[in-house]
């Protein structure tokens, strides 16, 4: 459970790193998702699981895999903009 939490948080965090990266229209993607994905969380621990493929379902797992996507850009990006990095990879 702790896991699961730990993912959403991470995916609440996702449309501020687009908007960091400049991509607006994937952050506005990411925060419709997220409202899906909440939902689907709520549901699952306070009422019954709904079906596979339903819209929070769906919803939920794409907005975990666009947050993915998200860390690796912006990951890609934090090492692009460091110098000594830069440096240190030109090396190897």
């Amino acid at each position: 459970m702790g896991v699961a939490v730990l993912f959403l948080l991470l995916a609440t965090v996702t449309p501020f790193l687009f908007i960091q990266l400049k991509k607006p229209v994937f952050a506005a993607v990411q925060s419709v998702l997220l409202v899906g994905m909440w939902v689907y969380f709520f549901q699952v621990l306070y009422f019954t699981t709904p079906a596979a493929f339903s819209i929070t379902w769906s919803s939920y797992y794409l907005s975990l895999i666009v947050a993915e996507v998200a860390w690796v850009m912006f990951i890609i990006a934090m090492v692009k903009a460091n110098p000594k990095l830069q440096e240190t990879m030109e090396k190897l």
